[in-house]
């Protein structure tokens, strides 16, 4: 266990907090990955809160970082849809007292089934109730199964109860179906299984300053840790990171502007880089070295070349009124 790194409480409410200075950090768990927080994930984190009250205990979400794949399985390993705050950000909005994130770390893959749950999920987080879905895996080599966790459950008093998938259009919502529809560019469609529309986040940096004499200046993102949706442009939200979210909000005072963003290269003037340039609709202010969370709302086209400088103009500013139709419309409460 010493080479197991202890997990870190990311974000926790009060009730938490309070349970934890009385000495008695016993709770209700669920163990997950939780990669984009989806509606599969909230059914399950809504039978957890329904437990947590009858134990009257908080409820807490068990996590990794990284993605226990990127260390089994490197070469394989998917391009994570949310990063860890992101998901702590998304778990707690849905009720959760605690989320737990465990360093994913060779150790840890390592432990037998048996071994995880006596020492982890009993001896670190003195699970006195857990929740999962029917296809929970875990321990090394992911050997152990629902059946196992519930025997193990049972001769220990600790009520466990399982939450079936959760079915749209006839098929399980899961993480792996919403990644193939970002990497397609089915934003929209993507976000009807989330609990959020997917959003991307990164640093502003100098970019090529060819939208600014166009007309339409975009912040250039950078160290982005998240699945990129695929080429084109797209209407979004865009919100300032905290540090100065008070003194950078959108038009008419809302917490975010609008946006038009474009992802891929800039064909028009020969770019073969991939970028992700956000025209933040209204603004004409320095956004170097600030963070962005962008929230993709709907794909309006795909990238493509123009002839002259006046037809990519013309373009722009179509996709400008799209983005802010639709931003507008999807925004409203």
């Amino acid at each position: 266990m010493n080479s197991i790194l202890s997990p870190i409480v990311l974000a926790a409410s009060s009730r938490w907090q309070s349970n934890s200075q009385a000495g008695d950090p016993a709770c209700a768990v669920t163990v997950g990955n939780f990669d984009g927080v989806h509606l599969g994930h909230a059914a399950i984190i809504k039978q957890l809160l329904a437990m947590a009250h009858r134990l009257d205990m908080p409820a807490a979400a068990f996590t990794f970082d990284p993605h226990p794949a990127t260390i089994v399985r490197p070469q394989t390993a998917p391009i994570p849809l949310s990063t860890p705050h992101r998901r702590a950000e998304l778990l707690l909005s849905l009720g959760v007292d605690a989320v737990i994130v465990q360093p994913a770390t060779k150790a840890l893959m390592g432990l037998e089934a048996k071994i995880f749950y006596a020492e982890i999920l009993r001896g670190r987080l003195r699970a006195r109730g857990i929740v999962e879905g029917p296809d929970f895996r875990f321990g090394a080599n992911r050997t152990g199964d629902i059946a196992l966790l519930a025997a193990l459950c049972r001769a220990d008093g600790v009520a466990i109860e399982t939450v079936d998938p959760v079915l749209v259009d006839g098929e399980p919502v899961s993480s792996s179906r919403i990644r193939g529809l970002i990497a397609s560019g089915n934003v929209s469609e993507a976000a009807a299984l989330l609990t959020a529309p997917y959003r991307l986040s990164g640093r502003v940096i100098e970019g090529a300053k060819r939208g600014g004499p166009l007309g339409f200046p975009t912040a250039n993102l950078a160290e982005i840790q998240t699945l990129l949706p695929a080429g084109g442009v797209y209407a979004a939200r865009v919100t300032v990171a905290e540090s100065r979210a008070d003194t950078i909000v959108g038009v008419g005072g809302q917490k975010f502007w609008l946006a038009a963003v474009h992802i891929g290269p800039t064909l028009s003037f020969g770019g073969t880089v991939t970028t992700v340039e956000a025209h933040l609709i209204g603004y004409s202010g320095n956004l170097y070295g600030e963070s962005l969370d962008i929230d993709f709302l709907q794909r309006l086209r795909e990238t493509q070349k123009f002839g002259t400088i006046d037809e990519l103009k013309s373009q722009l500013a179509d996709d400008v009124a799209s983005a802010a139709r639709i931003a507008a419309v999807r925004s409203e409460p």
